[in-house]
């Protein structure tokens, strides 16, 4: 009798991975914490290394460390959490104030000849919702740098196990000469990315903080954060920030005040985005502009505001992981960009 086998059936993999996906949506309240203590130990480990090379003693590096970590988590919160709550507050008079002036440039379009219906313009454009959008993903992360005390309990254990984690690995493979080329691929992919992108990040969210501090909008503390974090989201991150910080312009400072600050994310997005981190980082992140959006819709789905910011290292590992295997090597090149692939195609010819 034929024994017929489903362990390598497609649709046996595509049901294990909707059942992995449901349950990090599900456990989303332990893996958000977990996932943010990895990426924190990944960006940490070579200074912790370095100290090591050095002589510092492993649990003095790690006490630096923390410190460290906890001294900027608490300058971000001391920078925004009041400003969070301020303008979550406001959101009600905001939301009315755009109303009003979307009305009103909808009527003084009618008088030139462009005839909308009003009503069914903002309820389908309704920029409003927009300002709603903010607020809640302010607040969950805001959230998220408050509640962070099981981030830096699993923070101190991954690193204090950092240095064994390599014997480990080639425990489990019954070799003690492993390669382990692969996992020092993703490590080595991420933290060079995080690293670049926080200094990037930086640079982004000073120079926004300034520019709207200049004009006097409100809370440029706050969107300078705000810009700082989502710049983690290449291509459309930028975007992303600039909308509410432009709407809150033109609500409070009106129409030539916002294009100012459109042109000030503009400037800095093509400079930082499009200049300076293509030059540092020589090929880029190796994903593509559609996969970086779908996976900062889909990790944001699962994981939220935490996860739309974790959503370009995540599918990074994700692809690296995928190009270890030939069985999985397709779905790696998928995911990367068109200039990848161009280059592959070179060297094959």
């Amino acid at each position: 009798m034929e024994v017929i086998s489903y362990r390598n059936s497609p649709l046996i993999k595509f049901a294990a991975f909707v059942i992995v996906v449901a349950g990090m949506k599900t456990a989303a309240v332990l893996v958000v914490p977990f996932l943010l203590a990895v990426f924190l130990s990944i960006i940490c480990a070579p200074p912790l290394f370095w100290m090591q090379n050095k002589g510092v003693p492993s649990m003095l590096g790690i006490l630096v460390l923390m410190l460290g970590v906890i001294f900027i988590q608490m300058l971000l919160v001391t920078l925004v959490s009041s400003s969070i709550a301020d303008f979550s507050g406001n959101i009600p008079f905001y939301q009315e104030r755009l109303k009003i002036l979307t009305f009103e440039s909808l009527q003084i379009l009618s008088r030139y000849g462009v005839e909308f219906e009003t009503e069914k313009i903002v309820e389908i454009f309704n920029p409003s919702r927009i300002l709603g959008l903010v607020a809640n993903t302010l607040n969950g992360l805001g959230g998220v740098l408050t509640n962070t005390f099981f981030v830096f309990l699993t923070f101190i254990f991954i690193l204090s196990e950092a240095a064994g984690f390599p014997n480990k690995l080639r425990a489990i493979f019954n070799d003690k000469n492993t390669d382990l080329e692969k996992f020092s691929a993703i490590i080595a992919g991420v933290n060079r990315y995080l690293g670049i992108k926080t200094l990037t990040s930086l640079v982004t969210g000073i120079v926004i903080f300034v520019w709207l501090a200049v004009q006097g909008v409100d809370f440029p503390v706050m969107w300078g954060v705000f810009a700082f974090l989502l710049n983690y989201i290449p291509n459309i991150g930028s975007i992303i920030a600039a909308v509410p910080a432009v709407l809150l312009t033109l609500i409070q400072l009106g129409p030539l005040a916002a294009g100012m600050a459109a042109l000030g994310f503009l400037v800095v997005n093509i400079l930082v985005g499009s200049v300076i981190e293509p030059k540092v980082m020589g090929q880029g992140i190796g994903l593509s502009v559609l996969v970086v959006f779908l996976s900062l819709a889909f990790w944001g789905w699962v994981l939220g505001p935490v996860g739309m910011l974790l959503s370009v290292p995540l599918t990074m590992a994700v692809k690296i992981a995928l190009s270890g295997k030939e069985s999985t090597k397709w779905l790696s090149i998928l995911l990367g960009s068109n200039k990848e692939a161009s280059i592959m195609l070179q060297k094959k010819s």
